[in-house]
């Protein structure tokens, strides 16, 4: 039987996720519901993807009997308001990056999930590409001996994309493009708590984080450098340095298709759907379609790939950075 998806939010990242899933089998994965703020922008993302229903109220996809887990796409300050909404409605849920806007709000949304008995991950996709696998069996395999230093990098010139430097729609680069370079670096750090985070970064006027600077501290010598930006276009690669060499993943470090390392390149192109993507790299979504319905059918709450405490590590780590770079939201009070 399909896993059926209800989708929240008609906007851009849902539409990249939709259109996404249409590589997969129709009897493995099913979008059966969309919900909108409008009703008109409801039906028109239900027509273009030919979903069968269209809610202009989100909490009609927590009453429909026919969605087994929901998709959260609204930008980050809905997250946990809605998050928490449908899994208190018994629905399990799969929520866009960042999970939430701090650490507070962090906790309340994996308590619910934990109190509800439901499955719940963050849609960090890239945890589940084969690029990322391949390179996790080399590190684990010691091709590279003992990691010692990570380095990442992703930046994009999005000063013409206003909302995204918006406070009201939780803007900024670190929720935006520095949780990708964070949670590279938490699962090469095999997801340790670093023992101190030293930030800083410039803001934009209206006091959202533009562009920041950052070193991660981990025991046994480790760190990890990275840098984020929303004025410029970054490198957007990584590297892991270990005691015997180093792995380098080519650009779209958030979702590669590509690294190299001391046993040769290792390539693995991400479909070719057809379709016109917002964002770079959109097709990687499926991935993380694929490891929910696994989660689902095994009856387990949450992934191995992206669980819960993972998710808080990141959330802490953001928060850290923010704060040492002045860059506060309402939801911080």
């Amino acid at each position: 039987m399909a896993t059926r998806w209800g989708i929240i939010s008609a906007g851009k990242m849902s539409s990249d996720f939709v259109a996404a899933l249409r590589v997969l089998p129709t009897s493995e994965h099913r979008v059966v519901a969309v919900a909108a703020r409008s009703i008109d922008d409801a039906r028109k993302f239900a027509q273009t993807f030919g979903i069968e229903k269209a809610y202009g109220d989100y909490m009609d996809i927590a009453k429909d009997p026919d969605v087994d887990i929901v998709y959260i796409g609204t930008i980050p300050t809905q997250h946990l308001k809605l998050g928490t909404a449908m899994m208190k409605a018994g629905k399990p849920v799969l929520c866009e990056m960042p999970l939430c806007m701090n650490v507070k709000e962090t906790k309340e949304m994996i308590r619910v999930a934990k109190e509800q008995k439901v499955f719940m991950m963050e849609a960090v996709s890239a945890r589940f590409v084969p690029v990322y696998k391949e390179l996790e069996r080399r590190i684990e395999s010691g091709e590279i001996g003992e990691v010692v230093h990570v380095i990442a990098d992703f930046g994009v010139d999005a000063q013409k994309v206003t909302t995204r430097l918006l406070k009201k729609t939780g803007g900024g680069t670190t929720l935006e493009l520095g949780i990708c370079v964070i949670q590279f670096a938490s699962l090469i750090m095999g997801g340790e708590k670093p023992l101190k985070v030293i930030a800083g970064g410039h803001l934009t006027s209206g006091g959202v984080d533009e562009c920041i600077g950052a070193t991660l501290l981990y025991p046994n010598g480790k760190i990890a450098s990275i840098t984020t930006s929303m004025n410029s276009d970054l490198p957007c690669e990584a590297c892991v340095i270990g005691t015997k060499g180093r792995i380098k993943v080519s650009y779209s470090m958030w979702c590669p298709e590509q690294f190299e390392s001391p046993s040769g390149t290792f390539t693995e192109r991400l479909p070719n759907t057809g379709h016109q993507f917002n964002f770079k790299m959109s097709q990687g979504l499926i991935y993380e379609a694929v490891e929910v319905r696994r989660c689902l059918k095994e009856g387990l709450l949450e992934s191995p790939g992206m669980p819960h405490c993972e998710s808080l590590t990141i959330a802490e780590i953001m928060e850290a950075i923010r704060t040492q770079a002045g860059a506060f939201h309402p939801e911080d009070q």
